[in-house]
């Protein structure tokens, strides 16, 4: 019991140490004091507190070393997942899909932690928000398939809802362009399945201009293709990843080598 005790104590001074390093801004030592509070909560069994100092420390690293931030983390994630807290290990899945995408710059190692996300949120609408960052960056790795089943699924889930269904027009749009890419004829396909399914499209800007580049695709003619997305940019401006798929279908217009949407 007197060993207890004593764990506990340290376990506070540890805390409290971790604190001060906080305050003085040096994060590496603010997060080894409190992956070392974390495991003394284990040895205490006290699992909560142990996953909330392993977070504690991979905030504090976070500021001084992505990687050992990421290792924090994850202990804290797996301490979350056996003790069945999937939504708060979905939060910190997200919080290292982000340093991979900001920090570490590995893609796809980003793209599996969203998709853990996704699987733990299991139909909330937080779970489209990390399928939509996994879908972008599929389509930006060239993977069009996975892109494409992402944005229809999440363009159907969203178009039934009165409050998301403004939304579904965009993704609709965007499964569209990754077709469009791979190939014209199943771009013509989907575009026809999705007025089909959801009518509201038809009317939409999307669709429109999705019409007009297909009708200058096929006449191989480069300028009435930038045209159309000059006039769609004037009214609603275009996003980078919007401007790199656009680029890629431009490419394939003959003659257009390294064109740009001017």
């Amino acid at each position: 019991f007197r060993g207890n005790t004593r764990v506990e104590e340290a376990c506070e001074m540890y805390t409290r140490a971790a604190n001060m390093f906080k305050i003085a801004k040096n994060w590496s030592a603010a997060g080894n004091a409190f992956c070392q509070a974390a495991k003394l909560h284990m040895q205490l069994q006290s699992k909560h507190d142990s996953a909330t100092s392993f977070v504690d420390a991979g905030n504090a690293y976070k500021k001084a070393d992505p990687q050992e931030a990421i290792n924090c983390l994850n202990a804290a994630i797996d301490i979350y997942t056996d003790m069945g807290r999937f939504t708060i290990a979905a939060k910190h899945h997200i919080t290292i899909a982000e340093i991979y995408e900001a920090e570490l710059v590995d893609i796809e190692k980003a793209i599996a932690h969203y998709e853990q996300a996704a699987d733990y949120y299991k139909g909330e609408d937080s779970a489209n928000k990390c399928l939509l960052k996994v879908a972008a960056y599929a389509a930006q790795l060239e993977q069009y398939q996975k892109a494409i089943e992402i944005y229809e699924q999440v363009g159907t889930n969203t178009m039934d809802n009165p409050l998301l269904k403004y939304s579904a027009k965009e993704y609709f749009f965007k499964a569209a362009l990754c077709h469009f890419i791979v190939d014209e004829l199943n771009a013509k396909l989907a575009l026809e399945k999705y007025e089909e399914m959801f009518p509201a499209f038809t009317d939409s800007r999307e669709c429109k201009l999705l019409k007009k580049l297909l009708e200058a695709h096929e006449e191989q003619n480069s300028e009435a293709y930038t045209e159309a997305v000059k006039e769609f940019d004037s009214i609603s401006r275009l996003d980078q990843w919007l401007t790199t798929m656009l680029l890629r279908i431009k490419k394939s217009i003959q003659g257009e080598g390294d064109g740009d949407l001017k």
